[in-house]
């Protein structure tokens, strides 16, 4: 619509305002070039690099989570195990413990904001499509849905899925469906 418009072929509109509209296309246009590159940029990084390819391979993961996993956590062996990686990135929930009676709370939000809302995102977008099609989805997101609210239930998944992400990476395994990689050293 935007190349439409810049070309003059502009939906009948009056001039003063077409004459925004046409800027603003403009801008739009200007701004579509550099992220294209920078979208092109990305994916030749995410396929030179071994550790972001397989990473690509978790459900909820894309390019961008990928490269920014594999560019921020250069040695996942530095963490003794995925719980901690995923201490690490904020996702574990607040401990709230007083005479024996374990109480969790919400999630400490502690360490990297990036890499932990890449990864809430993705798990995010995984929850829409369990939601626009729960039959062909993993059973175990759909009983997870039907217990839990939807956002606990990302952040949930956020958290489990940094526990795959940190095995990925420590062990050099690679993710396949339905299995279940070592969170433990």
């Amino acid at each position: 619509m935007a190349r439409k418009i810049v070309d003059g072929e502009a939906p009948a509109v009056p001039s003063e305002a077409a004459r925004v509209v046409e800027r603003l296309s403009q801008q739009v246009l200007d701004t579509h070039a550099p992220l294209r590159e920078i979208d092109l940029d990305l994916l030749a990084r995410q396929r030179a690099n071994d550790t972001a390819r397989r990473l690509m391979s978790i459900p909820g993961i894309g390019p961008i989570g990928a490269t920014a996993l594999a560019a921020s956590v250069t040695d996942a062996s530095q963490f003794r195990s995925g719980r901690e990686f995923a201490a690490w990135l904020g996702l574990t929930p607040r401990q709230h413990s007083s005479g024996g009676k374990e109480r969790l709370g919400r999630i400490t939000k502690m360490g990297d904001k990036y890499l932990r809302s890449l990864l809430v995102v993705g798990m995010t977008s995984l929850i829409k499509g369990v939601k626009r099609k729960p039959e062909s989805a993993d059973p175990r997101l759909v009983a997870l849905l039907a217990r839990k609210p939807t956002r606990v239930a990302t952040v949930a998944m956020a958290n489990q899925t940094a526990r795959g992400v940190w095995a990925i990476m420590a062990h050099g395994e690679t993710y396949r469906a339905g299995h279940q990689p070592r969170l433990a050293a």
